[in-house]
């Protein structure tokens, strides 16, 4: 029943946007389908809630100045490659090395998983659903960037290295163009023993795909010229420059499976990070439990102004 609930759902996704709002969403949703019973029984009953606040986080980087280091952490600043040997994996320990400032400066996001994966075992403990909802939801934006090869590096946007936009071609234009394409099975979510230790896993291995992510679209880019490797699209009432089909096709058939795989990744992750809070709360009965919808999140709309701290485009 499970699989045809899931299997109807990614047929149905028509219009795709971006990592950042699609992407986002859609492994908060799909990653419900990991979950074993009873656990999957309440966020399914929930499962609207938990997709819809899945980009919660990138709007209270608008508002809220500590926001923006907690979805990436600049590797090139402490390794020239994975594995992370001399930065430690405690925070405390981290900023002890290093001083609180630096490590603020140079992002957080392995060990905010687990600051936000604590503060959900400790909304199950207590059965708070408001908070199980919203921290639910805001682990799966930062596991989702926890993947995200470009949330690894000061190198984010390729400003480094002429290749600025980047960062929108890999987490928003090709999901955009191919995900009807992706296998997002997983299986199911499983206990995790050490689940500190599954973040830096996966922040190493984001950080293992920058040089491929960058040299990759450089070795693209040089089989096509500007008028070939950028078009206009219309999006909704205004016309933007982005980066054409033909180039996209090209570069995401030499990057492989990557993006696929990465966001695939991000989802058995977030389940089983669910699973363990629920599992170390001591399972809960969460049946016929009320749900409270909380306040709206503030809007992420040119009115607000621009993001606090680093932005990404």
């Amino acid at each position: 029943m499970r699989l045809g609930f899931l299997m109807l759902y990614l047929l149905s996704c028509g219009q795709v946007f971006a990592w950042g709002f699609f992407g986002h969403q859609k492994i908060n949703e799909i990653a419900v389908y990991t979950l074993p019973k009873p656990l999957f029984g309440f966020y399914k009953a929930n499962v609207d809630y938990i997709r819809v606040h899945a980009t919660d986080p990138d709007n209270r980087r608008y508002v809220v100045a500590e926001e923006a280091c907690r979805h990436y952490l600049d590797g090139d600043h402490y390794e020239a490659k994975a594995p992370f040997d001399t930065l430690p994996h405690f925070y405390k320990d981290a900023c002890t090395k290093y001083t609180e400032d630096s490590i603020l400066a140079h992002g957080i996001v392995p060990w905010h998983v687990q600051t936000v994966l604590y503060r959900l075992t400790e909304a199950f403990k207590v059965k708070d659903v408001a908070k199980i909802l919203k921290l639910s939801a805001d682990l799966g934006h930062y596991v989702g960037d926890l993947h995200v090869p470009l949330h690894s590096t000061s190198n984010y946007n390729g400003q480094k290295t002429n290749q600025k936009g980047i960062h929108a071609l890999w987490e928003s234009r090709l999901p955009e163009l191919y995900f009807d394409s992706y296998y997002l099975f997983t299986g199911l979510a499983v206990y995790n023993d050490v689940p500190g230790n599954s973040a830096w896993k996966a922040f190493e291995q984001s950080y293992s795909l920058v040089d491929s992510v960058l040299k990759t679209e450089k070795r693209v880019s040089l089989l096509f010229p500007d008028e070939q490797k950028y078009t206009w699209e219309v999006r909704g009432t205004t016309t933007v420059r982005t980066y054409s089909k033909p180039f996209c096709t090209a570069y995401h058939l030499e990057l492989g499976n990557m993006v696929e795989n990465r966001m695939r990744a991000s989802i058995i992750l977030l389940g089983s990070l669910w699973y363990t809070a629920w599992v170390n709360a001591g399972q809960p009965d969460l049946e016929n439990m009320p749900v409270k919808e909380l306040p709206k999140e503030p809007d992420p709309s040119p009115e607000n102004g621009s993001m606090i701290g680093r932005g990404e485009e």
